[in-house]
This record gives C-alpha cells, sequence and structure tokens, in this order.
C-alpha cells in the first residue's frame, strides 16, 4: 500500500481535475470573493425565489459544492470532508422539501 502522500490517482479523477484545471485556474483569477458570492447568490435564490427557479438554483450549487469537494478530497481532513458531504445534504434536502411543499 502507498503512503499518504503518495497514493495513486484514478483515472476518472485524473480526467475531472485535468478538465476542471481552466475553471479552476479562472476563478483563482477572478476577485477572492467571486465563488462565495456565485454561492451566496445561488443559496438566496434557491431560498427565497419562487420553486420554478429557486429548486434549479440549488441543485446548480450542490453540484458546484459536490465538483469543489471533489477536487479537494484528497488534501482535506476527516473533518473537512464531513462537512462539505453534510452541506450538500442539507441544500439537497432542503431543496426536495421546497419541491414537496410546491
Amino acid at each position: 500500500m502507498s503512503s499518504s502522500s503518495s497514493q495513486p490517482v484514478s483515472p476518472l479523477r485524473a480526467r475531472i481535475t485535468k478538465a476542471s484545471y481552466p475553471i479552476v485556474a479562472r476563478l483563482h483569477g477572478m476577485p477572492k470573493l467571486t465563488l462565495p458570492g456565485i454561492t451566496l447568490v445561488l443559496a438566496l435564490i434557491g431560498v427565497f425565489a419562487p420553486v420554478a427557479v429557486g429548486i434549479p438554483a440549488l441543485l446548480v450549487l450542490a453540484v458546484l459544492l459536490c465538483w469543489l469537494g471533489f477536487l479537494s478530497w484528497p488534501v482535506v481532513t476527516t473533518g473537512q470532508r464531513a462537512i462539505r458531504v453534510f452541506s450538500v445534504l442539507v441544500i439537497v434536502l432542503f431543496a426536495v422539501k421546497r419541491l414537496a411543499d410546491g
């Protein structure tokens, strides 16, 4: 078994990381509050907009957080991983609740 600092990278992770690089590089070049701003706007739309707009906003937010979580997974601690998974679950559950409430 390899050490934690040199774990093998799966082909899927390598492809997603490579495909994500231009987007991550572009985000990195933007003002520091761009990504938190996008997250906040999507969350506010998801909570306060009508269901037809709010649910897609929440799902986009969940996908964004899943993508960022996937990219950072190898370098974060177990506690940070748990927070990432919990955050996505809360967003998805809130979207389901909004959908059920109509």
